[in-house]
């Protein structure tokens, strides 16, 4: 069974910096590309990044520049490094499997001063 863990979540400053994680259990993670979704308040939720098992990225072009994807296999591991935050990023960040449809139980940013 597939379980995704987010953590690293809370409230910042606007122009502050937060670090997400997600750790996996219940697959082989390295052979799977991963990815980050949020959901604003009244909002759809709305593909952040993406990194691929080889190592690739993409981003949703608000972000980029601000926020890094990154993982780490041998800790079964995915981050997101977010950095001159704004109000509008608030949101709950879901990590995601795109090959396996497998969502996480997300994790709460608000942005405010």
């Amino acid at each position: 069974q597939v379980q995704l863990v987010e953590s690293g979540g809370g409230l910042v400053q606007p122009g502050g910096s937060l670090t997400l994680s997600c750790t996996a259990s219940g697959i082989i993670f390295r052979l799977y590309a991963m990815a980050w979704w949020r959901r604003a308040p009244g909002k759809q939720r709305e593909f952040v990044a993406q990194i691929y098992s080889g190592g690739g990225t993409t981003y949703l072009d608000s972000v980029e520049g601000r926020f890094t994807i990154s993982r780490d296999d041998a800790k079964n591991t995915m981050y997101l490094q977010m950095s001159s935050l704004k109000p509008e990023d608030t949101a709950d960040y879901y990590c995601y499997v795109p090959q396996l449809a497998t969502w996480g139980q997300g994790t709460q940013v608000t942005v405010s001063s």
